[in-house]
């Protein structure tokens, strides 16, 4: 199963369009970290983390993680953990469980996730937007359409960008 992006604004799955929206300077092939790009590529898809204090149910064949008060996801690019869900608050890097809810479900985008390259980009996923405003290098859609896009993939789905 292949998620596509096909512009700035759709992305594909099977006969399903779906409404995104990217990072605010577009896309890349030599993304660094900050740059507010979404990377160019062909990725696996990793987990699939949730708020249980906000979502009772997602129905996805992807491994779930409940997401907890103490995690964050490491971009700080001098730190072993870069790139990696970790709950250290001293290192560098971005809260999981927020006030907003653009993280109340988000699924991993493995880009530079297995041997991650320092200063290549860290903590792209495919995550939730009402707005449909630019981010900060992710792929966001609104809730509905990512319970669509959950069920439909698997863990062997691809997301080409």
């Amino acid at each position: 199963m292949i998620l596509k992006l096909i512009n700035k604004d759709t992305l594909i799955i099977d006969e399903f369009k779906f409404k995104c929206c990217i990072g605010k300077n577009g896309l890349k092939t030599s993304k660094i970290e900050g740059d507010k790009s979404t990377p160019k590529g062909k990725f696996e898809l990793g987990t699939l983390y949730w708020r249980k204090d906000r979502i009772n149910k997602i129905e996805t064949s992807l491994n779930k993680k409940i997401i907890k008060k103490n995690m964050r996801w490491c971009n700080d690019i001098n730190h072993s953990n870069y790139n990696k869900e970790i709950t250290n608050r001293r290192i560098k890097s971005e809260k999981l469980f927020r006030k907003d809810n653009k993280y109340d479900c988000f699924i991993l985008i493995k880009y530079n996730y297995n041997r991650p390259i320092k200063n290549k980009g860290s903590a792209i996923f495919l995550h939730l937007t009402k707005d449909y405003k630019k981010t900060a290098g992710c792929i966001a859609v609104n809730k509905k359409d990512f319970f669509i896009i959950a069920k439909i993939l698997t863990k062997k789905s691809r997301i080409i960008i």
